[in-house]
């Protein structure tokens, strides 16, 4: 199977400096005849193109019902996808980050695509809560506000990746930290709370192989998914609307704030990560598996991801969601397909033209070769310490 480049929210690789993409089909790059022919680039998969597509779709449609929640119907549909819709982004990015090492250019891209989008809307949504939200400016860089907290956490789990490749038992390791940490309520500092308990989705995403997304695309399973997907929602609507507090989606709490103790809350998180694991397999079967016209949209769901806070904090700060017709059941169906086509919108070529300096700088200047300790201190030490044998010998 056919794999892309990139991870769930990186848009497509751009061609390699040295050569200059052509201008069309009929005018391929020609290359001196004394270079080793270049390996053919890897064809990104549809396939996964297409779940970053729908599962920002259901991102930024769960953020405009949030302020609906009065509504029953919009309770039990913004827990059930919230149980998975951030997840399958983990589990995406996982899989992708499975060959991550801090060499080959990797470790600049962590940076630039990770640490700069950070730095940049963090410091942009503090701002825009300042100016349009009316309240005190605060700007804390260790404190992610809002959106911002996932590429914190992606940061972290990136930096963990080796350690996980080397240990025994990765995943059980991963569910045991991720349990224990909901045993204390960890500081807001670096989203600890939802960096460790959000770990084990990472961690499966790593060990998953090509041909485990294969069963997923059987005739077969997208019946079984689609079952399982109508039945947890129904199970969300009928039961868990009622009885489970909306916080425990979030991931950000400890059993303290809870208000419970830590039998009942390692019971919750265990059965919310089995829950979020059958669900987000449920999600994939029924992924289409073809090219589309949004399959290309789905290279850019980091765009959708960090801008749609804007409009829809801007629609909390002005009181938008006061209309009426808005707490309805087609209120709630309305308002969630206005987010789907803005997701839409904002993984266009025009709005990644356009925010392209803020999500993938170019940042060449900024970075030299990797230094590396110098062969002559080694070599120096080698020649005295063999001149030193003889003397000793003799």
């Amino acid at each position: 199977m056919s794999t892309p480049q990139s991870s769930a929210f990186e848009p497509l690789p751009r061609p390699p400096a040295a050569l200059p993409a052509p201008s069309s089909l009929a005018e391929p790059v020609t290359e001196p005849a004394a270079a080793e022919p270049a390996r053919k680039p890897r064809q990104r998969d549809p396939f996964f193109d297409n779940a970053k597509f729908f599962a920002i779709l259901l991102v930024v449609a769960g953020h405009i019902i949030q302020n609906l929640r009065d509504v029953h119907f919009a309770h039990a549909l913004y827990l059930f996808v919230y149980t998975f819709h951030m997840p399958v982004f983990i589990v995406i990015t996982g899989y992708f980050t499975r060959r991550f090492t801090f060499a080959g250019g990797k470790a600049r891209k962590l940076l630039t695509n990770v640490a700069v989008p950070y730095f940049v809307f963090e410091t942009a949504y503090s701002t825009y809560h300042w100016a349009v939200g009316h309240s005190k400016f605060e700007l804390s860089l260790l404190d992610p506000y809002y959106l911002t907290w996932f590429l914190m956490a992606l940061f972290a789990w990136r930096l963990s990746t080796p350690v996980w490749q080397q240990i025994r038992f990765p995943i059980a390791v991963a569910v045991v930290i991720s349990l224990l940490s909901g045993m204390s309520q960890l500081p807001g500092t670096l989203e600890m709370n939802r960096v460790f308990g959000l770990v084990p989705f990472y961690v499966l995403g790593l060990f998953l192989k090509p041909q485990h997304f294969e069963i997923l695309k059987k005739g077969w399973a997208a019946v079984l998914g689609a079952l399982t997907m109508v039945g947890g929602f129904a199970v969300t609507y009928l039961f868990v609307d009622r009885h489970m507090a909306t916080e425990w989606v979030y991931w950000r709490t400890g059993n303290p704030k809870l208000h419970v103790n830590n039998l009942v809350g390692t019971g919750m998180r265990l059965g919310l990560l089995v829950a979020a694991t059958v669900l987000v397999m449920a999600f994939l079967t029924l992924v289409p598996r073809r090219q589309h016209w949004f399959t290309s949209l789905g290279s850019a769901t980091l765009y959708a991801y960090l801008l749609h806070g804007f409009a829809t904090k801007l629609a909390d700060y002005y009181g938008w969601y006061d209309v009426a017709f808005l707490h309805t059941v087609p209120g709630v169906v309305a308002a969630g397909a206005a987010g789907a086509l803005l997701a839409t919108l904002l993984c266009t070529p025009p709005v990644r033209w356009l925010m392209h300096w803020a999500l993938e700088p170019n940042m060449a200047w900024a970075f030299t070769a990797l230094r590396r300790p110098k062969n002559y201190l080694y070599s120096g030490r080698r020649r005295r310490h063999a001149q030193a044998e003889p003397e000793q010998a003799g």
